[in-house]
């Protein structure tokens, strides 16, 4: 199998390729021991007969992993050339360098037995076309080829142990650091940091949507932590402008509640379009990640909070036919998103008609009537609508004091997170002014090169800083004032009466919708035309028996009531 008698005249009239190739960029520029044995090939060619211009060099693949040959041309012009018999020998320092891949190396194989190609080693020169020499390459291939899936295992296998045992550092978002020991973690040291992370959290109970946490930030001016360090180490913080993304990144991360997480992804294989293998990552949901440890290591919030904004989120997209829900978006009609078809268990679209463009509600389910589709709920909504308000403020007029005292303190709250927020904003940047300060007169006067450049960044900081306290200022100045007796008494009178609240000019339609949204889980509409009326159920959200919210239960009402309203046949009027 080893003999060189097995090279002929008709192999060495052809070329001799000799193929070169490491997995790694890093071992290419640190193994260097093992890429100068390849390149000694070449004068293994010359000791077996093969002139030096006959020696072709194919080291293209240089740093390219060997488990495919996708984006291998090295490997792919060296098939190629073995095809059209050209090739009296390949040589390669052992069979992994050629393929860890059984399906190209057996390919390999067959075209060299084909043509006539001998392939050669460290340990000898082979030709394909014996049965022994087949046989004993095969054999290397398929050691080669379990080679790396045991090595693979090994690895895979330590990573996941420690990732179980909760101690595998990975990179942490913005806001956490790992400490010094095995699996903890920490807050980030900056108080501003932290402070911003919060903040997201406090703003999201209170809207309910990612996207009025991204448009409070951007009304308020604020800026947002980004963090490039790999590791999550404590690093340089920039600050930016907050995008979406950034920030429905927080609200979804389960390290931010305090949990550690493990393979919440996978890699999978497919074939484009164009015929190429190509790799994507999947998002797992979580009841398929590997690793999930619950209060790993203290959060912004607990889990359970966690998993109730998920579902708030979730809530948030737009609902498949059958289901109720979805965001609060624009328009006047209030049910949106919450009034259902009793007939068929629909969603109801909404519709505005009229020079007032008055709100309706249609089923998207169509019957056949005389050969033409008609739908199964056409109806006007103000009528509906007045009835869901009037039994919705009926259920909420005890708890109504209580509510307008909490948003007047919800209001001053919003204020002061952002107040919170500026006055970091000021500490950062007399901190960053005073350091360039600093930078500036530890500099040689002589040096005057250096010195304008520092005075430079000197002036810049000043001005952020300025133009910092005078942003807070100016804010502090907006400060809703302290309630007084006399304007806390006048809260009182208003809120004993909800209704006049709810009928404010200053109140918006999105008000109204969230309003209602805190207490109704859905409205069930069945419309009966031929009887002449139309019956409404209301089903209540659940808040638990210590939410001030429930004063259904102080009216000795359930969860469900019932309406039957009186209609006309068109649907355009309904009356209690």
């Amino acid at each position: 199998m080893t003999d060189p008698s097995k090279v002929k005249l008709s192999h060495t009239q052809r070329a001799a390729y000799v193929y070169i190739r490491q997995s790694t960029p890093g071992q290419v520029e640190h193994n260097r021991e093992s890429t100068a044995r390849q390149y000694a090939l070449a004068d293994r060619a010359y000791q077996l007969g093969w002139p030096k211009e006959q020696v072709v060099i194919v080291d293209e693949d240089l740093g390219l992993s060997g488990s495919s040959i996708d984006k291998r041309s090295g490997f792919t012009r060296l098939t190629s050339e073995v095809a059209l018999a050209p090739v009296g020998i390949v040589l390669g320092l052992e069979v992994s360098r050629l393929a860890r891949n059984n399906a190209d190396w057996y390919r390999l194989l067959e075209l060299c037995g084909v043509t006539d190609t001998l392939i050669g080693d460290n340990h000898g020169v082979y030709h394909p076309a014996l049965f022994n020499d087949r046989l004993l390459l095969g054999l290397k291939g398929t050691m080669s080829e379990a080679e790396l899936h045991i090595i693979r295992a090994r690895l895979d296998g330590g990573i996941r142990n420690k990732a179980a045992r909760g101690e595998l550092r990975r990179g942490l978002p913005v806001g956490l650091v790992w400490g010094e020991q095995d699996g903890e973690v920490l807050f980030h040291p900056d108080e501003a940091v932290t402070s911003a992370i919060r903040a997201v959290f406090e703003r999201f109970a209170e809207f309910g949507s990612a996207r009025r946490v991204w448009l409070w930030f951007r009304s308020e001016g604020l800026s947002f932590p980004l963090q490039t360090t790999p590791a999550g180490m404590p690093g340089p913080i920039r600050w930016v402008t907050p995008t979406y993304t950034a920030l429905h990144h927080i609200l979804t991360n389960p390290v931010y509640a305090g949990a550690y997480t493990y393979g919440k992804t996978s890699y999978e294989r497919y074939i484009d379009e164009h015929g190429a293998v190509r790799k994507r990552i999947r998002h797992l949901p979580m009841d398929q990640w590997a690793v999930l440890i619950p209060d790993h290591h203290p959060g912004f919030i607990d889990w359970a909070t966690f998993q109730a904004n998920q579902a708030r989120l979730d809530s948030n997209t737009r609902p498949k036919p059958h289901q109720s829900g979805g965001a609060v978006r624009e328009g006047s009609a209030l049910l949106q998103g919450l009034i259902t078809c009793g007939h068929c268990g629909r969603r109801l679209h909404v519709h505005y008609r009229g020079r007032n463009s008055a709100p309706g509600y249609h089923c998207a389910g169509k019957d056949l009537v005389a050969g033409r589709g008609v739908y199964c709920l056409n109806v006007g909504g103000m009528v509906i609508e007045q009835a869901v308000v009037r039994s919705f403020l009926e259920a909420i007029t005890p708890a109504a004091i209580e509510a307008v005292r909490l948003s007047v303190e919800q209001l001053a709250s919003n204020h002061d997170a952002a107040l919170s927020q500026w006055r970091l904003e000021v500490e950062r940047a007399r901190y960053e002014a005073e350091r360039a300060e600093r930078r500036y007169r530890s500099v040689e006067p002589e040096n005057r090169l250096v010195a304008r450049g520092l005075e430079a960044e000197w002036e810049k900081r000043l001005r952020d800083l300025t133009a910092a306290e005078a942003e807070l200022r100016r804010r502090e100045q907006q400060r809703p004032k302290t309630l007084d007796a006399e304007q806390l008494r006048r809260i009182q009178m208003l809120g004993s009466d909800i209704g006049q609240v709810w009928n404010a000019a200053t109140t918006t339609d999105r008000d109204r919708k969230e309003l209602l949204r805190t207490l109704l889980e859905e409205v069930i509409l069945n419309l009966k035309r031929a009887e002449g009326h139309a019956h409404l159920t209301l089903r209540w959200r659940d808040h638990g028996a210590g939410c001030p919210c429930l004063a259904i239960q102080a009216h000795g009402a359930t969860y469900r009531r019932r309406y039957d309203l009186a209609a006309t046949p068109s649907g355009g009027s309904l009356s209690r």
